[in-house]
């Protein structure tokens, strides 16, 4: 695993762990997808579904292919080695990333605006800066909005192992505060 891949899988790690507990578990995910809703109010209802589907399938696969004890929950132990492989995990991340890209493109449009693109990387756990970063490095256009499928294509490379170099390495990028 490159450098840069095995810093995203400890970033996901403390995104996942919701409530700061230490380790994952299903409330974890109820809770992220509770906070992303929240600030999805201009999404229609099969939106909202979807994600709602994707964080919970994201957990039943985490918990089915990680949880090697059966505890009902997943340390960080459990959980480096084995977060980014993509063939246990290449569908899951590839439908959450189609449900939160669609999120922030209530509209239809098939652009995302930066606002609604940091309320809901925010929601998810990710710092300001570290977001504002990542949407530069997605080249927005002139009225600075991206498109779904940019979004949804950086998400799948950010769970890739073998990914360098991509914007989404700005999320663990450290800032300064302003």
């Amino acid at each position: 695993m490159r450098t840069e891949a095995a810093k995203r899988v400890e970033l996901v790690f403390s995104l996942f762990d919701a409530n700061g507990n230490g380790v994952i578990d299903s409330g974890d995910f109820d809770l992220m997808t509770g906070r992303v809703l929240e600030v999805a109010t201009a999404s229609d209802d099969d939106a909202r579904a979807a994600l709602r589907t994707s964080f919970r399938n994201w957990w039943t696969t985490l918990a089915t292919e990680l949880d090697a004890n059966g505890d009902g929950v997943i340390t960080v132990e459990e959980f480096r080695p084995f977060v980014l492989d993509p063939k246990r995990f290449g569908p899951t991340i590839a439908e959450f990333a189609e449900a939160l890209s669609a999120l922030g493109d209530p509209d239809g449009d098939g652009l995302i605006e930066r606002p609604l693109f940091v309320s809901l990387m925010t929601a998810i756990g990710f710092e300001e800066a570290n977001i504002h970063a990542l949407f530069d490095a997605f080249a927005p256009d002139a009225d600075d909005r991206i498109t779904v499928s940019t979004w949804s294509s950086g998400i799948v490379d950010y769970y890739a192992p073998d990914m360098a170099g991509i914007p989404g390495d700005e999320l663990v990028a450290p800032r300064a505060v302003a």
